[in-house]
């Protein structure tokens, strides 16, 4: 690893699997004009073939010492290097239609996935390394042991495919779990159907909040008998037992039923 030591901090595990990184570049057929940005290009893995086929590379990095390497390794003209978080990078800063990679820290994936959501307009699609359980739960069907609220809230926004499975061993060092690539394509916003995000990002959170419990005990505070009635839907489910589209449905009631209450 040419000297780096890989800081746990930063949840560093560098990816030196050759077969494995030709099948993500593969993957992500990148084309040499687009708008592309790296999130933690750590040692190169992804970088070096992504720069061979593109006329340029945006990467967000926050390791400084990983930052002075990536000045000294690359041709500066072609890599464009945004040192900082990119929990609290605005990627708005580099421009439509965008894409989006990396091997993403497992400590701060989960968060940095509705990171991302927030630009869901912006983005053409995204292909990341994560840990395989968050990518299993990404993906999950409802009525699964692994659907939960990290599922509704990215599948209403996403279309999602786990595209490879990734071996400790494909690493340095060597992660304890195994990982997998994903990819994400954003759901036009003429075809989300939500009315009212803030609200639906509630109920969902609330539905999930003690998942053993029925609806009608999570949504007591949202939703009557007769909302549950209208649409359909069985109170005693649990939140589990529903599919995003279902969540959305619940959220756009809600805000109907505020609408026509009088103040």
């Amino acid at each position: 690893m040419n000297g780096h030591k890989a800081k746990k901090s930063f949840g560093q595990n560098f990816l030196v699997d050759q077969n494995i990184i030709a099948d993500i570049v593969r993957a992500i057929r990148p084309e040499a004009a687009d708008n592309m940005v790296e999130i933690g290009p750590g040692l190169g893995a992804l970088t070096r073939p992504l720069l061979h086929r593109l006329d340029k590379l945006h990467v967000v990095e926050i390791d400084r010492d990983i930052i002075a390497r990536l000045k000294t390794d690359y041709p500066q003209d072609k890599i464009v290097i945004h040192e900082g978080d990119a929990l609290k990078f605005d990627f708005a800063t580099l421009g439509a239609p965008l894409r989006i990679v990396g091997n993403l820290p497992y400590n701060i994936s989960s968060p940095l996935l509705f990171h991302f959501a927030d630009y869901a307009a912006r983005i053409t699609d995204m292909h990341f390394m994560l840990q395989n359980e968050v990518v299993e739960r990404m993906v999950a069907e409802p009525s699964t042991p692994e659907y939960g609220r990290l599922s509704v809230m990215l599948q209403y926004r996403f279309y999602m495919e786990k595209l490879l499975d990734v071996p400790p061993q494909s690493f340095r060092p060597a992660p304890k779990v195994d990982s997998a690539i994903v990819r994400l394509i954003p759901i036009p916003a003429d075809k989300i159907g939500v009315k009212d995000e803030t609200l639906f990002a509630q109920v969902v959170s609330a539905a999930f909040g003690q998942r053993r419990k029925t609806l009608r005990n999570t949504l007591k505070a949202y939703l009557t008998e007769s909302g549950f009635a209208q649409l359909g839907i069985d109170p005693q489910l649990r939140a589990e037992n529903l599919g995003y589209l279902d969540f959305a449905r619940i959220a756009n009631r809600i805000t109907a039923e505020r609408r026509i209450r009088p103040s």
